[in-house]
Parts: C-alpha cells; sequence; structure tokens
C-alpha cells in the first residue's frame, strides 16, 4: 500500500489531494466526498483508516480538500457550492485518467447531498457508498446554525431566534460566523437546497451504511432503500455498533464501517 499527498490545479483552483494505492493492479477507484465543515475534521482518522483499508483489498482511494477546506485554496467564507460540484468534476477526471476499473464515490454524512446533485448534472449511473447519509440539506444546515446558539447558552446569552435570524441574514447576502466558520451565503443557499434524491433512470449498486445502536438500521436509512429498491436500484443496507465519530470533540472511530463497507465493494467485483 502506498500513500501519496499531491496538488491537483493551480491558483484558486489548487486542490489538496491524498490517493492510497494498493500493491499491485487496482480493482477499481473510489472518490471520497467529505462531510460538512467541522464534522470533516473530526472524521478525518476515521476516513484514512478506511482508504487504507480499501486499498489492501485492491482499490485506488482519492481524498482532496474541496474549495476552501483543509490544505486547498481558498477560505471557507469563499467556497460555494457549485465550486464543490466542479471540484468532483476534478476528482472524477483525475481518477478517470489514472485508474481503470469501476469507480465508486463514497461519502459521509452531507457529502452524500453533494453526490446526488453533481449525479443530476452527469446522467452517470455509478456505485454509490453512503455513510450516515443526510437526506436534507436544510437540516445539516440548521444542525450547523445551532452551534452558533449553543455556544451562545454556554455564554451566558440567549439562544431563541439564533437559528432564524442567521438564516435571514443568509438569506439577505450575509455572510454569518459559526463555530470558527464563515460561511458564506452562496454555499449556505446550495446545501439548504440540496436533497438526497437520485437521479431519474440511476440503476447502479447503493450501500447504506450507518452507526446505529444494536446494529439496527435506523427509519430514515430503510425509507431511503424501500424507495430506491422501488424503482429498481440495488439497495445494499447495512448498521454496525460503534461511536458517532464525526459528531465527537475526541478523535474516535467505527472501525466496523470499513469491514460492512468491503463487504459492499466485494460485491461490486463479483457482478464485473
Amino acid at each position: 500500500m502506498q500513500r501519496e499527498a499531491f496538488f491537483l490545479g493551480h491558483g484558486t483552483g489548487r486542490r489538496f489531494c491524498l490517493v492510497t494505492r494498493p500493491e499491485g493492479g487496482p480493482v477499481g477507484g473510489i472518490i471520497h466526498v467529505p462531510a460538512f465543515a467541522e464534522e470533516l475534521n473530526t472524521s478525518r482518522r476515521m476516513i484514512g483508516l478506511a482508504a487504507r483499508s480499501f486499498a489492501r483489498a485492491g482499490w485506488v482511494v482519492l481524498q482532496m480538500d474541496l474549495h476552501g477546506c483543509g490544505d486547498s485554496a481558498g477560505d471557507f467564507g469563499e467556497a460555494h457550492w457549485d465550486s464543490w460540484l466542479e471540484d468532483l468534476d476534478r476528482a472524477w477526471a483525475w481518477m478517470d485518467a489514472d485508474c481503470a476499473g469501476p469507480r465508486v464515490l463514497w461519502s459521509l454524512r452531507a457529502g452524500a447531498l453533494l453526490v446526488a446533485d453533481w449525479l443530476k448534472g452527469t446522467e452517470r449511473s455509478v456505485p454509490l457508498l453512503f455513510w450516515q447519509p443526510v437526506t436534507q440539506g436544510r437540516r445539516q444546515l440548521n444542525e450547523f446554525l445551532r452551534l452558533r446558539a449553543m455556544a451562545g447558552m454556554l455564554e451566558g446569552g440567549e439562544a431563541s431566534g439564533v437559528v432564524e435570524s442567521l438564516r435571514l441574514a443568509l438569506e439577505a447576502g450575509e455572510g454569518v460566523e459559526v463555530a470558527g466558520y464563515s460561511l458564506g451565503p452562496a454555499l449556505a443557499a446550495g446545501l439548504s437546497a440540496a436533497e438526497l434524491v437520485l437521479p431519474e433512470g440511476f440503476q447502479a449498486p447503493v450501500g447504506l451504511l450507518e452507526v446505529a445502536a444494536g446494529g439496527v438500521p435506523g427509519r430514515g436509512v430503510q425509507r431511503l432503500a424501500q424507495a430506491w429498491r422501488a424503482l429498481e436500484v440495488p439497495v445494499w443496507v447495512s448498521a454496525v455498533d460503534g461511536p458517532r465519530f464525526w459528531q465527537s470533540r475526541e478523535i474516535m472511530v467505527a472501525p466496523a464501517l470499513c469491514d460492512g463497507s468491503l463487504n459492499f465493494l466485494k460485491s461490486l467485483e463479483a457482478v464485473r
């Protein structure tokens, strides 16, 4: 297994990438689409653990810091939903040139929303691996804005109306500060409008994995699976015990997610 860090593009389009390669010829390529804001940072160790696990199974794994995130160009406040969609274009083109075999889009949390929007614009049917997918961008945005309200309560302030006032500011074209992040109105609008809906005619396999008490899939995941199966999309569902690492202030991992994901990936190899 080999790991290589590099920058793709230049200037305002410069994106930090980390690729993990298997020993020998790859069976295919996986592009990771990360979680939103601080959830991205708290999940880095878990995502790295999974990338190495997938590489040992023969997959090339590409991790890219999106516009305004990590070591990529720009500040978070300058990012917008369309620039992140363009970053997926860049990641796809890189993987297309670098690796033969099937492609898989693997996302965590709100990354699933970005994947769904990107697919609508490309008309591609490619296997999807969703970890703990967020189904509505408005809900993710509200969760993020509530961090500001919680911070105010800890400082002895009033939380009432904070989320609504932040929303109104964003809708008026103003940026807001939340948990150390400068959130711009363009990114907020794109996130708020996003929904986890597969494009018409999509037929590729979908893996839905989540961390759930007792290893029982939650109602949200079960509803997604039922709706997509009704559209004749092959859906693979699994739930594992483990910590909600994307929410924890401490760095935590849920290794069982790797095992479940590998089972999904093996099912893809079986139908090649």
